[in-house]
């Protein structure tokens, strides 16, 4: 029995050898692994003392099966059974100084140099910056220093920007156009202060005469002599009160105008067209019979349009609220409806437009009625002088802002082409009350504005003859006569 308790013990104390041993050479193998984490092995004529550089380790590939399955942990270094040296953490030992990170900014510095570019839909101008390495510290000193002349969140899609920058990324100049006509500079003088200059083109003006005739339609017909849609328009404003172009117009009608032309120096020293400015005389001719226009200021910068006779071109109503594609329906006491399906007056004109087109208040006056009139859907009513009141009904939306009570001014829109209520399609049905009967809005005549007086007739009759005269042997920029 001695014998056999003699062998128990000394079995027991090679266990505990055997277990030691284990746990010291396991030990050892994360001293090893950590030791080479942090600095390279040495070799016997290697100087003990760790340097203050440590050169990249190379990679240690760690086999999973050659780590035992007992995980030890430390609160420096911890191994698990699927752990690899880059899951690890290792302890900074000893002297050796970690590698210090930048920032990606301060590793690639915005290049100095010129940056061009144009704000692109849903973009904001910082963001366009951005996308071309500006910083967002330049981008704020660009916003800050143009507070009062630009806000930026009004960018839009199209404006353009200049930005110079020196070697270290400071911004030199700024500059951002709104139009080829108007900009903000931002540049830095000479005291390293930054200043802002609006920066508008000078337009040159020259007189030109323009002619033809009607083919299709008055705008067709002066695109096609080279101008923009903004002259035809401006043209058909000054006749508003007297012709309905859309309705009477017609092929062979023949149309004169001597007007203004725009031109600018861009930036590489080239004469540029811009647009046309003010008409001087106007005249058409044709179905609707003939009519004269001349310009003339009674007062400074406060011109209108007369009659050769003196009288005004202005009426106190326009002849239609919007500019339509063609009259659906007219005024009628026995019309068809077209979805009632039974014969009832028609107190109104119908003027066909696309969905959206706007609609304007045909004169002065306060609007009395803005909301659902039944079969009218949408509608707005304003009441003018001498007892008379216009409606405006199916509209798809109201102008914004307005309110019942607002004083609204000739021409000044109201609403927008819709098809609210009893409607077969986008359309205004346009009505006016006298005195609280509806009466044909195509006859309605009321008092022009006021005419020249004696006091400035002999200046008017003299302004009057020249631009009639340059009206009939102005030069041409184009003639379709």
């Amino acid at each position: 029995m001695p014998a056999l308790a003699d062998f128990f013990a000394r079995r027991s104390r090679y266990r505990l050898l055997l277990t030691a041993f284990v746990l010291a050479g396991v030990a050892g193998l994360g001293a090893a692994l950590m030791t080479q984490g942090t600095r390279p092995a040495t070799t016997a004529a290697a100087t003990p003392a760790l340097q203050n550089v440590v050169p990249a380790p190379a990679p240690v590939e760690l086999v999973p099966e050659a780590v035992p399955s007992l995980a030890i942990e430390s609160p420096e270094f911890a191994v698990t059974e699927a752990a690899g040296v880059e899951d690890a953490t290792p302890a900074i030992i000893g002297d050796a100084t970690p590698a210090i990170v930048e920032p990606i900014e301060a590793q690639q510095p915005t290049a100095p140099g010129v940056i061009e570019g144009e704000i692109a839909r849903g973009e904001s101008l910082a963001g366009s910056l951005g996308k071309r390495g500006v910083t967002p510290l330049a981008v704020d000193l660009i916003a800050s220093k143009m507070i009062g002349y630009f806000d930026f969140r009004q960018a839009q899609p199209g404006h353009q920007y200049r930005l110079t920058q020196d070697a270290e990324g400071r911004v030199e100049s700024f500059s951002y156009r709104i139009n080829p006509l108007l900009a903000y500079r931002l540049s830095r003088d000479a005291d390293e202060r930054y200043v802002v200059e609006r920066d508008e083109a000078k337009l040159e003006t020259r007189t030109v005469h323009l002619a033809g005739v009607v083919t299709s339609s008055l705008y067709g017909a002066i695109l096609e002599l080279g101008e923009n849609a903004q002259l035809a328009s401006d043209f058909t404003d000054i006749f508003a009160w007297s012709i309905d172009f859309s309705r009477t117009a017609q092929s062979g009608d023949e149309f004169s105008i001597l007007y203004e032309r725009l031109y600018r120096v861009d930036d590489a020293g080239n004469e540029v067209y811009e647009r046309p400015g003010r008409i001087l005389a106007a005249r058409f001719g044709g179905a609707a019979g003939g009519h004269t226009a001349i310009y003339f200021e009674r007062k400074e910068g406060r011109g209108g349009y007369y009659r050769p006779d003196g009288s005004s071109m202005e009426g106190r109503f326009l002849v239609a609220p919007l500019s339509y594609s063609r009259i659906s329906s007219r005024f009628t006491n026995a019309r068809r409806h077209p979805i009632l399906k039974t014969t009832r007056p028609h107190h109104g004109i119908d003027y066909a437009a696309p969905r959206g087109t706007p609609i304007w208040s045909v004169s002065d006056g306060e609007v009395v009625y803005k909301g659902w009139g039944g079969g009218f859907g949408r509608l707005v009513k304003v009441k003018h002088q001498d007892g008379y009141v216009s409606y405006y009904a199916h509209l798809q939306k109201y102008a914004s802002g307005l309110r019942v009570g607002q004083q609204v001014s000739q021409k000044q829109v109201i609403g927008y082409v819709g098809s609210s209520g009893l409607a077969t399609g986008p359309h205004v049905c346009f009505r006016i009350k006298h005195n609280g009967r509806f009466v044909n809005p195509a006859r309605v005549r009321t008092p022009e504005a006021e005419p020249i007086g004696p006091k400035g007739k002999d200046e008017f009759l003299a302004a009057r003859d020249g631009l009639l005269a340059a009206l009939d042997t102005g030069s041409h920029i184009a003639t379709g006569l």
